[in-house]
C-alpha cells in the first residue's frame, strides 16, 4: 500500500481545508474537503482531498457523501492509501450521520399539537430535578418540534430572563411557534406571580417578530400547568 505524506501539509496554504475551515468555517468546505480533514493524508499518487473525491465517488456521483452510511470496512480497506484506521474512522463517520438523521427523524415526528402531549415529552425529564430549568421548545407550522434549548437554571425571574436572547434562538431555529417548559422543584404546578410576569413578557417580545408564543406549561410531579389550556394565554 503507497502511503505516503501526501495530505493537507503539501497543499498550498491558501488550498488546505484545514486552514480554509478556521478561517471560513466548515460550510465553506466540499464534501470532499471535509473528508480529507479526517483522511489527512493521501497516497503516491492522489493527495488527501483527491482521494476522498475518489471515495465519495465509488458509488457514483448521484450518492456522493451519503455512500459514506452504507460502505463496510471490507470495501474501504481495499482502497489504496485506506489502511485499517482509516477504515474505521470512515466506518464511525457514516455510523454518526446514521444516528444524527434518525434522532432529527425522531425529533421532527414530535407533535406539540396539545399541552398534554407538551407536558408528556419533558414530564420525565423534567419533574425530579432539583432546580427549576426554563426550556423553549421550537416548533414549526404544524406544531412540530424543531429543537430546544435551555434558557436559565434556577428561580424563574422575569429579570433574568433575556427575552432578547430567546427571540435570537427562536429565529436561528426557524421557528413560528415557540413552547416555554419550566418545573417547580416543590412538585405544585401552580404559576406565581414572576410565572406569569415571564409569559407575559416573552409573549409580548415573540409577537414584535412574528412568532407565536404557543404556551408555557409548568411541570410539576407528575402533573402539569398549561397558561393556554387555562385560559391565560
Amino acid at each position: 500500500m503507497n502511503i505516503i505524506n501526501t495530505g493537507i501539509k503539501d497543499m498550498p496554504s491558501d488550498e488546505r481545508p484545514y486552514e480554509r475551515c478556521l478561517e471560513f468555517g466548515p460550510s465553506s468546505l466540499t464534501d470532499a474537503e471535509l473528508l480529507a480533514v479526517i483522511l489527512r493524508t493521501g497516497t503516491k499518487n492522489l493527495n488527501s482531498v483527491a482521494l476522498a473525491n475518489h471515495i465519495l465517488n465509488l458509488s457514483g456521483p448521484a450518492k456522493g457523501i451519503t455512500c459514506l452510511m452504507h460502505k463496510s470496512y471490507d470495501e474501504y480497506i481495499k482502497i489504496n492509501g485506506i489502511g485499517k484506521v482509516k477504515a474505521v474512522q470512515l466506518l464511525c463517520i457514516g455510523e454518526l450521520a446514521k444516528r444524527i438523521w434518525k434522532r432529527e427523524a425522531a425529533i421532527k415526528a414530535v407533535c406539540f399539537n396539545s399541552p398534554a402531549n407538551c407536558a408528556g415529552y419533558y414530564m420525565q425529564d423534567m419533574r425530579h430535578l432539583e432546580q427549576e430549568e426554563l426550556r423553549l421548545a421550537y416548533l414549526d407550522t404544524r406544531q412540530r418540534l424543531i429543537s430546544d434549548s435551555l434558557i436559565t437554571i434556577g428561580t424563574v425571574n422575569a429579570s433574568l430572563i433575556s427575552v432578547r436572547e430567546v427571540l435570537i434562538d427562536a429565529l436561528k431555529h426557524q421557528a413560528v411557534n415557540v413552547i416555554m417548559i419550566h418545573n417547580h422543584p416543590s412538585g405544585n404546578p401552580s404559576p406565581s406571580d414572576d410565572d406569569r410576569k415571564v409569559t407575559e413578557i416573552v409573549a409580548n417580545g415573540c409577537k414584535s417578530v412574528g412568532i407565536y408564543l404557543n404556551d408555557h406549561i409548568i411541570i410539576g410531579d407528575n402533573i402539569y400547568y398549561s397558561f393556554r389550556e387555562q385560559g391565560n394565554l
